[in-house]
């Protein structure tokens, strides 16, 4: 275990990125409420086109336009109307988030897709995810890279007092380093990235950003060893889909924060949420079951839904935040 202190306070919860609902004013002062120890920059998908993950991160692409077409993003000949609607909505949000969080002074969490994610849904003009042509895979990782480098820096512009903290969100990792990417036709699929291109790429989308950077990933095997030595200083997962424990141990061991997604996203079949008990307790017996001293845990785990929170009602979406913040107080008072 390396010495390293962590970019969020000892008992921190957060929320992965999604909320409910369209309003951006009323879904960060439940943020900045239920989460005052590590708040996150919410995204409200049922606004539409450009607030989804992959509009909303294909608008800070550099020199990359992107389009809507049937549904689709895919790049662009030039800007239009499609991009310049993701970046008005980001303008928006991080308005909104100076003017509620001004003198805020603790770590803030953004999120943004990976480029993996990117390369795995936007497409090609000529047809195609983008994924397919590895020099074309390479430059997008280059343009996110500058252009997450500028959000950044404007999220710092306008909360001068806060940290920043990076997320960035790759559910199709695991799916691109196995070649399990399906083509359009859905007969096929594209062909893996090799472990090292991706650690290559995913080193130079951290390095260029400048800031602490956690990945997230909501899917089976999650490739934790290139997170952790791509520059990642944390792994956001879903605590139940961690079917062998060794390498989740070994990259905690090794140096790696974890946010531990332990709340349900969507409510049970009872329809109430979690208690912070229970949150709590799920993420003490998966620490124990590591074999890792209590005194680490608070520490080195943020305390999380087990992902976004747009489909569930806003009523169990806040329930759920502050089930979270409640159960990481619990570990940190241990």
């Amino acid at each position: 275990m390396t010495d390293q202190p962590w970019p969020w306070p000892s008992g921190a919860a957060t929320g992965i990125g999604s909320l409910p609902g369209t309003d951006i004013g009323e879904a960060q002062r439940i943020v900045l409420g239920e989460l005052p120890a590590l708040p996150h920059l919410p995204e409200l998908p049922a606004r539409g086109p450009g607030a989804d993950l992959i509009g909303r991160t294909a608008g800070l692409l550099v020199e990359l336009p992107v389009e809507l077409y049937a549904a689709r993003w895919r790049i662009a000949p030039r800007p239009g109307r499609d991009l310049r609607r993701a970046r008005d909505l980001l303008e928006r949000d991080l308005d909104q988030l100076a003017e509620q969080a001004e003198e805020y002074a603790g770590p803030v969490k953004i999120q943004a897709a990976g480029a993996f994610t990117l390369g795995a849904s936007l497409e090609l003009p000529i047809g195609g995810r983008l994924v397919r042509d590895p020099g074309a895979l390479r430059d997008l990782a280059g343009s996110l890279a500058e252009g997450l480098r500028g959000h950044v820096e404007a999220v710092a512009r306008r909360l001068p007092r806060a940290s920043v903290l990076l997320q960035l969100d790759e559910p199709s990792l695991p799916a691109v380093l196995a070649g399990r990417v399906p083509t359009e036709s859905g007969f096929g699929t594209y062909r893996a990235v090799e472990p090292e291109v991706a650690r290559t790429l995913l080193r130079r989308v951290i390095e260029a950003a400048g800031v602490p950077t956690v990945v997230h990933c909501c899917a089976p095997d999650v490739p934790l060893e290139l997170i952790r030595t791509a520059g990642a200083v944390g792994v956001a997962l879903d605590l139940g889909l961690v079917t062998d424990l060794d390498p989740l141990g070994e990259a905690i061991d090794a140096g790696l924060g974890l946010l531990a997604g332990a709340a349900p996203a969507l409510p049970p079949s009872a329809g109430r949420a979690p208690s912070s008990a229970q949150v709590a307790d799920r993420v003490r017996q998966l620490w124990d079951r590591l074999g890792f001293p209590r005194r680490r845990l608070a520490e080195q785990v943020v305390v999380t839904p087990v992902c976004g929170l747009a489909g569930a009602t806003p009523a169990y979406a806040r329930a759920v935040l502050t089930a979270c913040r409640d159960a990481g107080r619990r570990l940190h008072e241990e």
